[in-house]
């Protein structure tokens, strides 16, 4: 298979621009499926070609390893690593964790070693304790890592009266802000109808006396003038313009929700929350959000998988196998998730470096007990990419996209396999003679 041929003059033209090319066993693009005896070619960190054989001009620097397996880095979307453990925020809407984020931990350069090129760093607390960042773990500064400062606005919802309010007043505040604006907008433009309404008449004398002023002023004026009043008129057009107030800190980002530039994920615990949640937020249309939540034992999610299934929600969850509740049977939830049309997004099971270790085989356990391999390969690179708005960018080995891949020993999924190299931005960080 081959998404397109690389002609060879077009090789040529790039062998002095910096083109490297990797061939491998195979590559998991995630987005348009395997491809055996792969060819990928990088420019300038960007992914410019992959494709089945592709044939590659002399001059051009080849990296051979045909014993490896490519797939998109690792997107871990919903994690701690890397933040301070700060805790207590109940209602911190407009909070971001960038003040948390150490450059020169260690701790990047670990996560690279285990292919996670990209994580969603969420704020800690319950209740609404802020907005998510996305970050790369490599950079020497805040701002070299940062891929997204507002992905996603991290709500806790419990099947109880007062987190339903505490959700229902902060929309209410959206309505009463935007109420606000449009009074502020009706008073504006009647300001604006009186400006045009024209003077009272006066007498023709005065008028001659006008016109003769006129007609001086046109004499004088100077060039300088000219422009001059090519200013007021420019400032004219733009005291024209209506200028709103400013929402409340605490109001912008459910405003944000509204207009749908900014997405929830809404966390839950038990199907009942689910279902609470649909009531709070019928009225609201048009949010763009999603799910999370743990898998346990005493959990009861699968009542209401084929809800979430029918919606094509994404959920953000852990690769586990639980029991039903007062039974021995086991379920696997993520998997009759998937079958029923939700998106996965796993996360390790546990928040901490082996955690992150056991992350992939973990979610082979599941593919082993009736998870479909598509699923859980999107699980761990385009789907969490998507919830963190980077999906156009990340999160598949696909033409223009970024060129961040991880190269691995066997089947990612296996235990016995391991990490050989990591690409990020076009260039190997991790392994691959860098």
């Amino acid at each position: 298979m081959m998404f397109s041929l690389l002609p060879l003059f077009v090789a040529g033209t790039l062998a002095g621009g910096g083109l490297v090319a990797v061939r491998v066993k195979r590559a998991e693009t995630v987005a348009h499926g395997p491809i055996e005896h792969a060819l990928i070619l990088v420019e300038d960190g960007k992914l410019i070609e992959i494709g089945e054989d592709l044939p590659v001009e002399r001059g051009i620097p080849v990296l051979d390893r045909p014993e490896w397996i490519a797939t998109p880095g690792l997107v871990n979307a919903y994690t701690r690593a890397g933040g301070d453990r700060a805790g207590g925020r109940l209602f911190e809407p407009q909070s971001k964790p960038l003040y948390e984020i150490d450059p020169e931990s260690d701790l990047w350069g670990e996560l690279l070693e285990l292919g996670i090129t990209t994580i969603g760093l969420y704020p800690d607390g319950g209740g609404v304790p802020g907005q998510a960042i996305a970050l790369r773990p490599h950079g020497e500064t805040v701002k070299e890592m940062l891929l997204g400062e507002s992905t996603y606005l991290k709500i806790q919802l419990q099947s109880n009266a007062a987190s339903k309010k505490a959700l229902r007043e902060a929309f209410e505040k959206v309505d009463e802000y935007e109420e606000k604006v449009k009074k502020e907008r009706e008073k504006w433009e009647k300001e604006q109808e009186k400006k045009k309404k024209p003077a009272k008449s006066s007498s023709k004398k005065e008028d001659e006396k006008k016109e003769e002023s006129k007609t001086e002023e046109k004499k004088g004026d100077t060039l300088a003038q000219e422009d001059d009043k090519k200013d007021d008129k420019k400032d004219e057009k733009a005291d024209a313009k209506f200028v709103p107030p400013e929402p409340d800190e605490k109001v912008r980002p459910f405003r944000d929700l509204r207009q749908k530039s900014l997405q929830a994920m809404m966390s839950i615990r038990k199907a009942a929350d689910y279902l609470h949640l649909l009531d709070v937020i019928e009225k609201e249309k048009d949010l763009r959000w999603f799910l999370q939540f743990p898998l346990a034992d005493d959990g009861d999610l699968y009542e209401v998988a084929q809800k979430i299934g029918e919606r094509k929600l994404a959920v953000v969850t852990a690769p586990e196998i639980t029991l039903q509740v007062n039974s021995l049977r086991e379920r696997n939830i993520p998997a009759e998730l998937a079958r029923a049309g939700a998106r996965l997004v796993f996360t390790p099971r546990f928040d901490t470096l082996q955690g992150q270790r056991d992350w992939l085989p973990d979610v082979g356990r599941l593919i082993g007990q009736g998870l479909s391999r598509e699923a859980a390969l999107a699980g761990v690179t385009l789907e969490p990419a998507r919830v963190l708005g980077l999906e156009q960018q990340l999160g598949s080995l696909e033409k223009e996209k970024v060129a961040n891949v991880v190269f691995w020993s066997g089947d990612p999924f296996e235990p016995s396999s391991k990490v050989e190299a990591v690409m990020l931005d076009g260039k190997f960080v991790v392994g691959g003679e860098k």
